[in-house]
């Protein structure tokens, strides 16, 4: 049955990872699960058709025959909750990695996000000045927390999981702000992720889209 996801038709970010079709491309690329793309543009987000598939106007989308999901770590655990490759098989591994990929999206992305909504929605109001270093805070917060935890260590649980992914795909947006430099087990961390072969070819096939390429470079088929 093919699976097929949604993406933007241009990336705000000029395909450099961050938009989040890359999670679930990285995701179905970790457990060799072929699928297909179909781009969209922003216009066609807000029409019915999408809004039938994600109720918030937003990308990625999921499609599996009568089976439609959207919000990136539904998609991602419902991968690797189907499929080898992501969830450890012992039952306490696969519960605590599920448990990170929670704490990826609801601990510590939120500040990430407001980060980047301070510097990029908001640099132009008075108070930002004010603002900004606090929001920068707590971002720190939550790295010097996390990185604590990682340690010296690969992965957050023993082998690499979905629970990593996430992380690893969250942590990539602090990238441009300088602050994750500032914490080198995390640095590190994200370097294992980007190095797996699953997240080079994800990244790869996003990017060509964005480079105005065929969308080439992947072990899966990718397509409109």
């Amino acid at each position: 049955m093919t699976i097929t996801i949604t993406a933007f038709e241009r990336s705000p970010d000029g395909g450099k990872g961050l938009a989040r079709d890359t999670r679930v491309r990285w995701a179905l690329e970790e457990v060799g699960q072929p699928y297909e793309v179909r781009l969209v543009s922003f216009q066609a987000m807000k029409q019915p058709a999408h809004l039938a598939l994600h109720p918030f106007g937003q990308i990625p989308t999921y499609e599996e025959g009568d089976l439609a999901l959207f919000e990136t770590g539904s998609i991602v655990l419902h991968i690797a909750q189907r499929r080898a490759g992501l969830l450890p098989d012992d039952a306490n591994a696969r519960a605590r990695a599920i448990t990170w990929m929670f704490a990826a999206l609801n601990t510590v992305e939120p500040p990430i996000l407001e980060l980047q909504n301070a510097v990029l929605l908001e640099h132009d109001k008075p108070w930002s000045e004010v603002r900004l270093p606090l929001v920068k805070d707590r971002v720190r917060d939550r790295l010097k927390q996390l990185s604590a935890r990682v340690g010296d260590a690969d992965w957050l649980d023993a082998g690499f999981s979905a629970g990593d992914l996430m992380m690893v795909s969250v942590l990539l947006r602090l990238r441009a702000s300088g602050i994750l430099d500032e914490f080198p087990s995390l640095t590190a961390y994200v370097a294992r992720g980007e190095a797996r072969p699953a997240y080079k070819r994800a990244f790869a096939a996003q990017f060509a889209i964005n480079a105005g390429e065929p969308p080439t470079g992947s072990t899966v088929p990718i397509g409109r």
